[in-house]
């Protein structure tokens, strides 16, 4: 009886094992058929930062030097950190770049190849002023400084060249001190006051400005493209993984807007789709990604006339 119920026991636990092993190969084919869809990931956009200017007369004496403003320096500081918390970009910095005029002169793959990025912000403070204003009583005296900015930004599509944003905001700081009968504190101009009015107008652009560059799908291009391996522009640290499915686009014909005199790009036609296999590179400027692809066939001398991007569907 007793060697029944063991084999009965043996027979019942081998059935389990079974099941189990049958589950784990089960779930292993499953993954092996999974595709990611890019929309549920965070890919994140590169945005340079180029040149920050003064605009305004504040610090320019006789030895001025206007590559190297520190009140530039310091607002194009503070947007970069400021974007750099949304945690949604890959930030450089091409404060080399020459003045926006001569940039937007270029068009396509050659503004994107010497930005390297898909959106170019430069900006400038165009004010900047401080006063100090006092109130005197009989036993007490009040002195606030109040120091005054105004900043200015404007967004480059690096694809087309088009300025696509704008935006100015002023920010204000002050602080106050008082003596009562001769006692209180007494301080000259706090220097601090110019950061928190900088600061106070960046702040109030910074979400117009994620709004702005997240609004559109994120883009790749093909780098290369032949019979065994397909090289696409990105890798791991703009969110891109092995499994990630992207559209690929031929790109609309370009047409002159008779309103504006721009040419204008008509929206693209969806001719098949990339996978992501694996990632190469150490930098966001080096990183590439080899995927495969499936769809209409690409003609790989003219790979300019297609543009990858995510499905937001």
């Amino acid at each position: 009886m007793k060697n029944k119920l063991l084999f009965a026991i043996l027979i019942i636990l081998s059935s389990f094992s079974l099941k189990a092993q049958n589950n784990r190969v089960n779930i292993v084919e499953k993954d092996e058929r999974i595709v990611q869809d890019s929309s549920e990931m965070n890919l994140k956009k590169k945005v340079a930062i180029g040149r920050f200017s003064n605009e305004t007369q504040y610090g320019k004496g006789i030895f001025y030097n206007k590559d190297h403003d520190p009140m530039a320096k310091q607002a194009q500081d503070l947007i970069v950190s400021k974007l750099a918390s949304s945690d949604k970009f890959l930030l450089l910095e091409r404060s080399d770049l020459s003045a926006l005029d001569q940039e937007v002169n270029l068009s396509g793959r050659d503004l994107v190849q010497r930005v390297g990025a898909d959106y170019l912000i430069i900006g400038s403070i165009t004010e900047f002023g401080r006063k100090t204003t006092g109130k005197s009583k009989m036993f007490s005296k009040a002195k606030t400084q109040t120091v005054e900015a105004t900043v200015s930004i404007r967004i480059v599509d690096v694809y087309s060249g088009m300025i696509i944003f704008s935006d100015e905001s002023s920010g204000t700081s002050e602080v106050t001190t008082k003596t009562v009968i001769g006692l209180g504190g007494r301080a000259g101009y706090d220097a601090t006051l110019s950061d928190k009015a900088i600061s106070a107008a960046i702040d109030k652009m910074v979400e117009n400005i994620i709004i702005k560059c997240t609004n559109d799908p994120w883009k790749s291009y093909f780098l290369s493209v032949d019979e065994n391996e397909i090289f696409i522009a990105g890798g791991a640290s703009q969110g891109l993984e092995p499994g990630i499915s992207l559209l690929v686009k031929k790109r609309g014909k370009q047409v002159k807007n008779p309103q504006t005199g721009l040419l204008v790009e008509l929206p693209g036609k969806i001719i098949g789709k990339v996978v992501i296999e694996t990632t190469i590179g150490d930098t966001p400027e080096s990183e590439i990604s080899m995927v495969s692809y499936s769809g209409e066939e690409l003609d790989v001398n003219n790979l300019g006339e297609y543009i990858i991007e995510e499905d937001v569907a």
